[in-house]
């Protein structure tokens, strides 16, 4: 039996995994409410609940993008079934984000709201992103991928980059003094797009280096042979 087939869990083994992951990515949630309803979010707990909800929506972004890269290192290929459900807790999240700012920070004053968008530019990146954000979670699901047909729809979830880099810049503008944590989602995010240009760049490079009318070459450079002719 080959290695990829013997890693690939069971259904029931991949339904427990995603139930476990579902529960573990509210952990932070459920640890913030707790925190909120004992008093111990600190001096400013409004601060605290916005900076917490924005943290774990970057967070939760680049998780969801290191999915990929690991799949294809690993050559676990069922981990792909995981990044719809990192990415909707990405957007749960920045929704969460976006209501602690709505509704406890400026208390639903809508004009107000409008005026920190246009003039203070962490907040109108975060927006943007959190915008962007929006049409992917309402297509992530069968259905949608059926009704925008598959290269319509990767090349909308491409955005996803753009919005990494949007709630990147909107964490830098955020912080005032210590650029420590800033500057580490930068090279997380710098580390994920790069080694995605890489493959990108050998792909092209094999591509170009196939004689025409020659089979295509996967990415481990084997000769990609038709279904009819095998």
């Amino acid at each position: 039996m080959p290695h990829a087939a013997r890693s690939t869990p069971s259904p029931l083994q991949l339904s427990i995994i995603k139930g476990l992951l579902f529960v573990t990515c509210l952990v932070p949630l459920l640890q913030l409410i707790l925190a909120w309803r004992a008093d111990d979010l600190g001096a400013n707990p409004i601060e605290a609940v916005s900076h917490a909800t924005g943290d774990w929506t970057l967070r939760f972004l680049l998780i969801t993008l290191a999915v990929t890269p690991l799949r294809r290192l690993t050559g676990l290929h069922w981990l792909l079934r995981l990044r719809r459900m990192l990415g909707l807790f990405a957007f749960a999240y920045g929704v969460t984000h976006l209501l602690a700012y709505v509704g406890l920070d400026q208390f639903f004053d809508w004009t107000a709201i409008a005026m920190d968008i246009l003039k203070r530019p962490y907040i109108t990146v975060g927006f943007a992103a959190l915008v962007l954000m929006t049409p992917l979670a309402l297509t992530s699901n069968a259905f949608m991928i059926r009704r925008l047909g598959g290269r319509r729809w990767q090349s909308l979830h491409r955005s996803i980059y753009a919005i990494a880099l949007l709630g990147v810049l909107h964490f830098w503008w955020l912080v005032k003094a210590d650029y420590l944590e800033p500057l580490i989602y930068s090279a997380v995010l710098a580390g994920l797009l790069g080694i995605r240009a890489w493959w990108r760049n050998q792909e092209r490079h094999r591509q170009l280096r196939t004689p025409p009318g020659a089979p295509p070459r996967g990415p481990s450079g084997r000769r990609v042979i038709p279904i009819a002719s095998r």
